[in-house]
């Protein structure tokens, strides 16, 4: 496989899972709530602040999917090993660790709120765990990712 046809089929996937984000957190998440809302009314006052804290997490998880666009783009440049996606990669591990951090805090404030309940609570810690493993994931890619870079840049200066 040759890094444009590696390239178009990683702009492809980060595409599609653009699109499918999209589609749970625009029009599934709230389709959803609105639902629970409608058969069980007692849980009305939940729906706006669960729905604020679920859209505020998409945010840096389409940062990473920008981020991860802009990785492919090199790929496809023959640029695989730089410093650029070093830089990004670094970029996507601190926005995972930031949007698992900020999930466990509002679940944790929405929880002694009274307005989640502690199984969802323990069921998002798979959420945080995910995003912890996909933040240590790229912190070392990037490092990898850096190291390869200074190689391949002293290889260019050897004569």
């Amino acid at each position: 496989m040759t890094q444009t046809n590696l390239s178009k089929w990683l702009k492809g996937i980060i595409g599609g899972i653009g699109v499918c984000g999209a589609v749970i957190y625009g029009y599934l998440i709230p389709l959803f709530g609105k639902e629970m809302v409608r058969l069980n009314p007692e849980f009305s006052f939940c729906y706006v602040p669960w729905l604020t804290v679920i859209r505020i997490s998409a945010v840096p998880c389409f940062l990473i999917l920008y981020f991860g666009w802009k990785i492919s783009t090199e790929i496809g440049r023959d640029n695989s090993f730089s410093e650029e996606n070093a830089r990004y990669l670094k970029y996507i591990s601190g926005l995972a660790l930031t949007d698992s951090g900020y999930f466990f805090l509002a679940n944790l404030v929405l929880l002694l709120l009274n307005m989640n309940h502690p199984g969802i609570f323990l069921a998002s810690l798979m959420v945080e765990f995910a995003g912890t493993a996909v933040a240590v994931a790229a912190a070392v890619l990037s490092h990898l990712v850096q190291k390869a870079a200074d190689i391949q840049k002293e290889n260019e200066l050897t004569i």
